[in-house]
């Protein structure tokens, strides 16, 4: 779905406008058609082992002052789009929303973000070309790697070579955007242990995790940014290294682990992009509350619907995850990651990964 140049994402930008004209010309009401962004309208997809949508459209047409303004907005998007790729500038999703407000048309502005972020979504999808290759930005997301990887990077200002380990601080490498951007070199890494918070994170790294095991450390700062599920897929892929996802125990963490192996319900259109279906779910798992007697805090409401909701969910439709989210609906508890720590601050480094990555066939 990338391109490799910006002349191609912006000549397909260009395209997708003229079928709007040719539309016109047609005598056609202008119109265009996107998967429906919905858990009823993703499938699995058996060639690529990941969750893509299926038949379901929405249709934006003209036919509606709604839909008309919905199609303006478009074409004044594409037209700002293109001429950022002509210039080789970026801007960040945040900024598009408030660039809305100086374009001459008042119908073509965005009434909030949340509308100019789905534009983003729908072009990707129609056009074919990743926000990324149209040179979109998200806010900084702050994700890290730790590891034994050596990679270069193409920036603005050059190339750049940096070893993950002896070239960066405590913080870590920083993910960037566009992780395509990035050759790996080398590497002396055994596997991918991705990371939901930030402060297991800082208890691996600072205990020598990453050292004593080979473990390449992805941050993936809570629900993971497209950036770091792009470059965890690009380890898994290019270096043949096993992907675990290491989360809380609550069904919200789950779906961070769904969102790696399988891809999001908002970004299923870049799940052959973004997913690693070969990752595998290293805990804090229910049985763990149980077998390890983990301080817990009692589900909510909330928390409940959601497990409930992931047992019709297809992407943890699994002997593995019915048996789990069961056995947590039966105890009615959820626990950190940070809970491990009630046993000794070496105790998740020492004993409990160490044994469920043995478990898993990993180390």
């Amino acid at each position: 779905m990338s391109t490799e140049y910006p002349d191609q994402a912006r000549e397909k930008l260009i395209d997708l406008a003229a079928q709007f004209y040719d539309q016109f010309e047609l005598g056609e009401i202008p119109h265009m058609s996107v998967p429906t962004r919905t858990k009823a309208n993703i499938e699995y997809d058996e060639d690529s082992n990941v969750w893509v949508y299926g038949d379901r459209t929405s249709r934006r047409t003209a036919n509606t002052v709604s839909g008309a303004r919905k199609l303006l907005k478009a074409v004044y998007t594409i037209e700002f789009l293109s001429d950022q790729l002509e210039q080789d500038r970026s801007s960040t999703l945040r900024e598009l929303y408030y660039l809305s407000e100086s374009w001459d048309n008042e119908n073509a502005q965005f009434n909030d973000q949340d509308e100019s972020n789905q534009l983003i979504e729908d072009l990707e999808i129609v056009s074919e070309v990743t926000r990324e290759d149209f040179h979109m930005r998200p806010e900084e997301s702050g994700a890290t790697i730790m590891g034994p990887l050596f990679l270069r990077e193409q920036t603005r200002r050059g190339e750049r070579e940096i070893h993950c380990q002896e070239d960066v601080g405590e913080g870590g490498y920083q993910i960037p955007n566009n992780p395509d951007t990035i050759e790996f070199l080398d590497h002396d890494a055994e596997f991918i242990l991705a990371v939901e918070t930030g402060g297991m994170r800082d208890r691996l790294v600072e205990n020598g995790f990453d050292e004593e095991y080979g473990a390449i450390v992805v941050h993936l700062k809570g629900q993971p940014a497209r950036a770091t599920r792009r470059i965890t897929k690009r380890l898994h892929d290019e270096l043949d290294l096993p992907v675990t996802v290491f989360t809380d125990g609550d069904p919200w963490s789950y779906r961070i682990y769904g969102s790696v192996a399988y891809g999001s319900i908002k970004s299923a259109h870049l799940s052959e992009y973004l997913a690693t279906p070969e990752a595998q779910f290293i805990g804090i798992q229910p049985a763990d509350i149980v077998e390890y007697d983990l301080p817990t805090d009692p589900l909510s409401d909330s928390d409940v619907n959601a497990l409930e909701s992931e047992l019709e969910d297809p992407r943890f439709q699994t002997d593995y995850w019915e048996e789990q989210i069961e056995l947590q609906l039966e105890i009615e508890k959820k626990s950190e990651q940070q809970s491990l720590a009630a046993r000794g601050l070496d105790f998740v480094t020492d004993t409990y990964l160490p044994t469920r990555l043995e478990e898993m066939g990993v180390i």
